[in-house]
């Protein structure tokens, strides 16, 4: 059996990524570390005029070192944020960082390569305007492959964080005739028997989002239960049984926060947590 450490690093880090899927983690957090690791792979084969390094030679603390500082400093995000491209790494990116480097060593063998956790933190806080900001590029920029329908809803969900203050566990009851975006003077939405005021950039979101979820909705024939989040598209078969029609069950809170850090990853470039979005989050 050919050693895994003396494979190419770029040939691992492959061989990486299968084994964690096939484990069954999470399809968001093996690409994530998919690209963080050829994100290291890449900054160490550059700063030292390299052209391929093995596995083990790739993972040696000192040019662990020199990523985590370089990419601390922002020196290896490859798009802006909305605090400019210069901007220090945020926390929990670097939490992940190491996270995936312990998981890439144990892979390999390397158990004393591992690197101590910093202390897990709270979600990056992004003041009102930057909120804002990240709301309208949500709104209006979908990557590459990304889904349509989930990208338009995980902007609702994102202009509901902000417009009530709620956190994304409170939102996910929601039924669409909590929302009254015809309501004089200001379109509301009612939580808990109080209603919220919606600026005008949130009322268009949600109209976006109620004609996809409307064009979802459709295949139902008059029983659409009103869920307000509502898949984007069919679940899996489980065991020979059919998942039922996207719109007859609520999106899982899980669903919408994996959603949520997937498409801000692609965007800017960090997984933010919709609580990110919250005053003090």
């Amino acid at each position: 059996m050919p050693n895994p450490l003396k494979a190419d690093a770029l040939a691992a880090i492959g061989a990486f990524v299968r084994a964690q899927r096939n484990a069954g983690y999470a399809p968001g957090t093996v690409r994530l570390r998919g690209v963080l690791l050829t994100e290291y792979l890449e900054h160490v084969l550059t700063e030292e005029k390299a052209s391929s390094l093995t596995a083990e030679e790739a993972v040696q603390s000192e040019r662990a070192d020199s990523w985590l500082t370089a990419a601390h400093a922002g020196r290896t995000r490859r798009r802006n944020t909305l605090t400019g491209p210069d901007t220090a790494a945020a926390h929990d990116s670097q939490r992940a960082r190491i996270q995936t480097y312990n998981a890439f060593v144990d892979h390999l063998g390397l158990p004393a390569l591992r690197r101590p956790y910093p202390h897990a933190g709270h979600s990056d806080h992004l003041e009102p305007e930057q909120a804002h900001q990240l709301l309208r590029t949500l709104a209006v920029r979908r990557p590459n492959g990304a889904n349509a329908a989930t990208a338009i809803r995980t902007a609702a969900v994102a202009a509901l964080v902000v417009a009530t203050g709620h956190t994304v566990p409170r939102l996910h009851g929601l039924d669409v005739t909590d929302l009254d975006l015809e309501h004089r003077p200001v379109a509301v939405v009612t939580i808990d028997d109080l209603h919220h005021p919606l600026d005008k950039h949130t009322v268009d979101i949600m109209r976006r989002w109620l004609d996809i979820r409307a064009g979802i909705t459709k295949a139902l024939e008059g029983s659409d239960p009103g869920y307000l989040w509502i898949p984007t598209k069919p679940g899996r078969e489980r065991a020979g049984v059919q998942p039922p029609k996207p719109g007859l069950t609520r999106a899982a809170v899980r669903t919408l926060h994996s959603a949520h850090r997937t498409l801000v990853l692609q965007v800017i470039g960090t997984p933010l947590r919709p609580n990110a979005l919250l005053p003090g989050g």
